[in-house]
């Protein structure tokens, strides 16, 4: 009789060829690579944070101060209303291409000549780079040429100040953003129609279900997944937003847009404050995270319940 294969227990690690006692390293190697490049940073920024560091001074001038920078923030109304903003930013820009994007989705569900060329067009808009949209976009909000202010013409409405007006400004940049992200949730919530079951629609259209009915009660719950997927990208993003409101009006008029990326990005730059800059920075880190992880278990959540578990 031939020799039995040994037990996988019974094998000796060290007794295996070089190549194949590397191979979980070989797997493991790029995630360390990206973690390291990611914590490198981060803690060189809290270690900033706790400095004087500044562009106005050398490097050996840069000394430890404590809390300083972070009392500073605290203290000072501008970090409120950055913080204000730009919940309100992450909450309205989301909250309309959410909206946005499921009703195209659902438009487009059906697999048909006319939905395929609907897809592409509606593509478009994710092609191109923000700061080009908000381009495209001020000539066309222009009260001078702009075909928009043309159109607004017509309907009696002149010279409506878009960007120019702190009464307007963020309903402006919200209106930009959706324009450039709502291909994104539109994608991620058709992908998860056309992942949907058919057999409990087909039950429930043969017990004569309403369209409302069937969607509150099957799509819904079972597209919840899908939904929180696309928030959570759409939410993480928004909330660092920086290109469209820095194109648009660089956070104004005034300081009607200064978000927390836009004011760090000042402070640390333009008034060559870094070490004022990371405390700002850290925040927002901290906010994306408990967003972030709130989203995710959520997710999981309703994972389970549309799987039945």
């Amino acid at each position: 009789m031939g020799k039995s294969k040994p037990d996988a227990a019974t094998i000796n690690y060290n007794e295996l060829p070089k190549k194949i006692r590397m191979r979980p390293y070989y797997i493991i190697l790029p995630g360390m690579i990206i973690l390291i490049g990611i914590m490198i940073p981060f803690i060189i920024a809290i270690i900033l944070s706790f400095t004087n560091a500044s562009y106005r001074l050398p490097m050996d001038r840069w000394r430890l101060i404590g809390l300083g920078n972070w009392i500073n923030m605290f203290t000072d109304p501008e970090f409120y209303h950055a913080f204000f903003v730009t919940l309100v930013y992450a909450g309205s820009s989301t909250g309309a291409e959410l909206l946005l994007g499921m009703g195209i989705a659902f438009l487009l569900r059906k697999d048909n000549r006319y939905s395929r060329i609907l897809k592409v067009v509606f593509m478009f808009p994710l092609m191109v780079a923000p700061a080009i949209a908000v381009l495209i976009w001020q000539l066309m909000l222009s009260n001078s040429v702009g075909v928009v202010e043309k159109f607004l013409n017509i309907l009696g409405i002149f010279n409506f100040p878009w960007a120019a007006s702190p009464k307007t400004a963020m309903f402006t940049v919200v209106f930009i953003d959706a324009w450039v992200n709502t291909p994104f949730m539109m994608l991620l919530v058709l992908a998860g129609i056309q992942s949907l079951p058919k057999s409990p629609f087909e039950a429930a259209q043969v017990d004569g279900a309403g369209g409302w009915f069937t969607f509150k009660t099957l799509t819904l719950p079972m597209l919840k997944p899908y939904i929180y997927i696309a928030v959570l990208f759409r939410a993480m993003a928004s909330l660092q937003e920086f290109g469209i409101i820095f194109a648009t009006t660089k956070g104004g008029p005034g300081n009607t847009l200064m978000n927390i990326s836009i004011t760090s990005y000042l402070t640390a730059f333009t008034y060559q404050r870094l070490a004022r800059a990371m405390p700002y920075l850290l925040i927002l880190w901290l906010v994306v995270n408990i967003t972030a992880n709130w989203i995710v278990k959520k997710q999981r959540k309703y994972a389970k319940e549309a799987a039945g578990l």
